[in-house]
């Protein structure tokens, strides 16, 4: 069985193995899927948080109005239609028929204007859209029209995006929430209802096939296309402890392991009921964020200066082991592969690599041997293997 899946990673990009039984084994009628997801969901509003738990919870529960196809461009999900004017200005989108929220009432052109607002406000590409925006207005239950100050054509690409925040379209009431509070109402127009009831962060979250979704009469194309369900109810079962994790892969009380550490895959792969695939071949970007308000990172000159001392090899060894399958070096700004990926610049990360002139352009830059914290998720162990490289 084939399944997606992400992992973060530092300034480069990670592919993404996963393990998984082949199945063969049914979990009788109620076909339930026990997956082991990379971390602890702790926070559920796609919105609030960037968390890319958060995001694949909310891709399970809620939808959007469009999706990213394998060619990285955006297709129409929930939208039927999208028309732009000759000017670039107006934006027209009509919903499918038949779209409804979890609760039983029909998604409506006002539910989709609020949660755009919503998203609007937390999301870098949403903040873009709020500095364009004229007005959002509806046109009919089943259709609206996004008004710009000037043209954007990244317009669906934004709403159709997988990154976190993801534009999650959510039932008017809810989407008026204020962004930078969490909602405590979980009700999408997804595939899966979220059991609410049944959720104990750090342990077990539940999810429900909704018997109301519809999917696109189309086959499956990455995020775009049809979504067709496969099973009735979806388990994540958080266990952050790998050697835990890799014995109830193993004692099939498990199905899938989303993350399974580097280290663990021969032992893995010795179980002939085992699977381990790399699915996501364009893998995941992940980077070093300094914090530039406060010293001594508040200097360009000083997060200038630590490139010379930042080898990507060695980060992608210690998260991901040996194995150059499951990662990519170089990677720059943009994901190797994707439409914007280029090599401007790239000499930064392939040039020779010298602690010590990174040394010394950190003195010439000012830094006076200033304590630096780095926050890092040890629940996260290919995460912690970065900060643990970083630290070093």
């Amino acid at each position: 069985m084939h399944r997606r899946t992400l992992l973060q990673g530092s300034a480069l990009t990670l592919a993404s193995p996963l393990a998984a039984p082949r199945l063969a084994s049914a979990q009788g009628s109620a076909r339930t899927l026990r997956f082991v997801p990379q971390g602890n969901l702790a926070n559920i509003d796609p919105i609030w948080t960037t968390t890319t738990l958060a995001r694949n919870h909310g891709l399970m529960v809620y939808d959007t109005l469009f999706g990213l196809g394998r060619d990285f461009q955006p297709k129409p999900q929930m939208a039927a239609g999208h028309e732009v004017s000759a000017d670039g200005l107006i934006h027209k989108i009509t919903l499918r028929p038949d779209l409804r929220f979890h609760d039983g009432e029909p998604v409506l052109a006002k539910d989709c204007i609020a949660s755009v607002a919503r998203w609007s406000k937390r999301d870098v590409l949403g903040l873009r859209l709020s500095a364009l925006l004229e007005e959002m207005r509806p046109t009919a239950d089943n259709a609206f029209e996004i008004v710009l100050k000037q043209p954007w054509h990244g317009l669906t690409w934004a709403l159709g995006k997988p990154s976190a925040n993801i534009c999650a379209i959510m039932p008017e009431r809810v989407a008026k929430t204020d962004p930078f509070t969490q909602i405590t109402e979980y009700v999408g127009s997804g595939p899966f209802r979220f059991r609410a009831s049944q959720w104990v962060p750090g342990s077990l979250a539940a999810y429900e096939r909704f018997a109301g979704y519809t999917p696109r009469d189309e086959p499956a194309d990455f995020l775009a296309g049809g979504k067709t369900v496969h099973f009735d109810r979806v388990e994540w079962r958080v266990m952050p402890d790998p050697a835990t994790a890799a014995a109830a892969l193993q004692n099939n009380e498990v199905d899938w392991w989303e993350t399974p550490l580097a280290d663990l895959l021969p032992l893995l792969r010795r179980n002939r009921d085992i699977a381990i695939e790399v699915v996501n071949t364009a893998g995941a970007l992940g980077m070093m964020r300094f914090n530039h308000l406060h010293p001594p990172f508040d200097k360009e000159a000083i997060r200038r200066a630590i490139q010379p001392a930042v080898e990507q090899k060695s980060f992608m060894q210690a998260a991901l082991g040996e194995d150059p399958a499951l990662w990519q070096v170089p990677a720059g700004a943009f994901t190797p592969g994707t439409p914007l990926a280029n090599d401007v610049g790239m000499e930064a990360v392939t040039g020779p690599r010298d602690p010590e002139a990174a040394k010394r352009a950190l003195a010439a830059a000012g830094y006076k041997n200033e304590k630096v914290v780095i926050l890092s998720p040890t629940d996260f162990p290919t995460l912690n293997a970065l900060s643990e490289v970083t630290a070093d």
